[in-house]
C-alpha cells in the first residue's frame, strides 16, 4: 500500500511540475513579433543553416567516419582473433572491404584533394 502511495505522490509532483509548462507553451504563440527577434545572437540570419557549409564537407565527414571506425573495431579485434581464429579474419575481411568501398569512392569524389 505504501508503495502505491508513493506512486501516487510521485505522479502527482510531476503533474504538478508539467503543467505549468503546458500552459506556457501555449501562450507562447501568443509573443508579439518583437519578441519573437533573436535576444543574444544578433541580427535575425540571412540564409537558412544548411545553406553556410559547402557540400564538400558532409563526404569529408564520412570519411573520417570510416577511418575512425576501422581503428575502433580493430583494436578490439585483436583479442577476438586470438580466441576465434580464422573466423574473426575472415569478418575483419569483409569490414575493411566495405570501408575500403567508402574510401575508394571518397577519392573518386576527389575528398583527398584540398583547396
Amino acid at each position: 500500500m505504501t508503495d502505491l502511495l508513493a506512486i501516487l505522490i510521485a505522479a502527482l509532483g510531476a503533474g504538478a511540475l508539467v503543467a505549468p509548462l503546458l500552459l506556457m507553451g501555449r501562450s507562447a504563440s501568443a509573443l508579439t513579433e518583437p519578441q519573437k527577434t533573436p535576444f543574444l545572437g544578433g541580427s535575425a540570419p540571412r540564409t537558412h543553416a544548411w545553406q553556410r557549409y559547402h557540400a564538400r564537407y558532409y563526404s569529408m565527414t564520412l570519411l573520417f567516419i570510416a577511418f575512425e571506425m576501422e581503428m575502433m573495431f580493430m583494436y578490439p579485434w585483436a583479442v577476438v582473433f586470438v580466441e576465434e581464429g580464422m573466423k574473426a579474419m575472415v569478418e575483419m575481411g569483409m569490414f575493411l572491404a566495405i570501408l575500403s568501398i567508402g574510401i575508394l569512392y571518397g577519392w573518386r569524389e576527389g575528398i583527398f584533394k584540398w583547396q
